[in-house]
């Protein structure tokens, strides 16, 4: 057996940051809306006579694609301070 256990190298850098948490909410906005369903199993209000039912969730995909873009760019950013951070090159 070896010396050296098998657990990662630690980098002193912390793992969860703000931005990360940012972008969790981001991408887990939308299954929480989706998911509780008794916030929209209704009828009321109506949107040019398309139920509420109907229209939230259609909603919620142009929501879904605005924070998932959004999620990306911090991702991206994120990336990019990491890698300047570690002395390499930002592209």
């Amino acid at each position: 057996m070896s010396d050296t256990p098998d657990t990662p190298e630690v980098t002193g850098e912390p793992m969860v940051t703000p931005v990360r948490v940012v972008i969790a909410l981001c991408l887990l906005a939308p299954f929480v809306a989706m998911l509780w369903v008794g916030s929209y199993a209704k009828v009321d209000p109506a949107f040019i006579g398309i139920p509420f039912f109907y229209w939230y969730q259609m909603l919620w995909v142009l929501l879904s694609t605005a924070l998932t873009m959004v999620a990306y760019q911090l991702w991206q950013r994120d990336q990019r301070a990491r890698g300047t951070a570690k002395g390499g090159a930002a592209k």
